[in-house]
């Protein structure tokens, strides 16, 4: 299949760009490289530089290229700043969004779209696991933006019959098996990175909060490894082929297992053979102890069943390469 991926030079999207390569589908990488980095694609088609909320240069690319599909990853992403700077996340994200549906609702030949959605979009739920049915009320301007999207995805869907998916990530984490690509922001806000960091660099990690209702303390979460991930994406691209026009769906993209943070530094420390320095700082405002999903969907759906997501692994791969980072 021939794919068109916006935001391909991020840590998802380039994930995407490398497996989707790999199993010989042909990716066109649309990115304005603010936040991605072009080393990180070597396996794509073609790269074309341009902003997702520009409409003149979007549409004319699709024109050239005529994709069976549409994998729409750029975001801005962190919660923090989203509280600080709204507007920023409303232009790029919600804006961003309707720009793309607005150039996809005119096509005469639609290309299905899958879209990259957050389980930001739950905020703290009342109980676990998070369903797709669990109520939706995020707590940041990041998750509301998402949530926008979503909402403004299903509503284009039905009105201009157009085809999509919105698939909620929970902890994207990992790295490629061949070591050639991985995580790499700045700042680094994401818990294993941040940790793979801080232990290859001598320097002590800050675990918020050791006093939640979970075994040890210390939150949970559910961390998903970057390959399951692009995989998915690319199930979700092939099943939207087969659906009727108008079809929207929101899909949970999680391992399905919560991992503490005290396991996750143990594990660390396994892997590395390091002992990893850290200290208990008070916990943040409003971090739910317990976070992890319910993948039925995706597996009756998709046939999504995560190959490289136990933890171990995940640490393993993320460790190689920071051992040695291309870019």
């Amino acid at each position: 299949m021939k794919f068109f991926v916006i935001g391909g030079a991020g840590y998802i999207g380039s994930h995407f760009v490398k497996e989707a390569s790999r199993q010989g589908h042909q990716c066109y990488v649309y990115d304005n490289l603010s936040a991605g980095h072009r080393e990180s694609i070597a396996d794509c088609q073609e790269f074309i530089k341009g902003d997702v909320r520009r409409a003149v240069p979007l549409a004319n690319a699709l024109d050239a290229i005529k994709p069976d599909a549409v994998f729409h990853y750029a975001a801005n992403a962190l919660v923090a700043e989203s509280v600080e700077k709204p507007a920023l996340y409303y232009d790029n994200n919600v804006i961003g969004t309707k720009t793309l549906l607005e150039v996809l609702m005119r096509r005469k030949e639609k290309p299905t779209l899958v879209f990259s959605s957050s389980c930001a979009v739950y905020g703290t739920p009342k109980s676990l696991p998070i369903e797709e049915s669990t109520l939706l009320r995020p707590m940041s301007p990041y998750g509301r933006t998402k949530l926008i999207c979503e909402f403004m995805i299903d509503d284009f869907c039905r009105a201009y019959k157009l085809k999509a998916l919105a698939l909620r990530y929970f902890n994207a984490c990992g790295a490629d098996l061949s070591g050639e690509i991985g995580e790499s922001h700045s700042p680094e806000t994401h818990l294993i990175a941040n940790i793979l960091l801080k232990t290859k660099n001598g320097e002590s990690v800050s675990i918020f909060g050791n006093n939640y209702p979970t075994k040890d303390g210390t939150c949970v979460r559910d961390y998903i490894h970057v390959t399951d991930l692009a995989d998915a994406h690319m199930k979700a691209a092939i099943f939207l082929q087969n659906q009727e026009d108008g079809y929207f769906h929101a899909v949970n993209l999680g391992s399905g297992i919560g991992y503490s943070n005290l396991q996750i530094l143990e594990e660390v420390e396994h892997v590395t053979g390091v002992n990893v320095k850290y200290q208990f700082v008070d916990a943040r405002d409003g971090d739910p102890a317990e976070l992890y999903a319910v993948n039925n969907k995706a597996t009756d759906m998709l046939g999504f069943n995560p190959q490289h997501s136990n933890l171990r692994n995940i640490i393993k791969t993320a460790w190689a390469w920071h051992q040695n980072p291309r870019y």
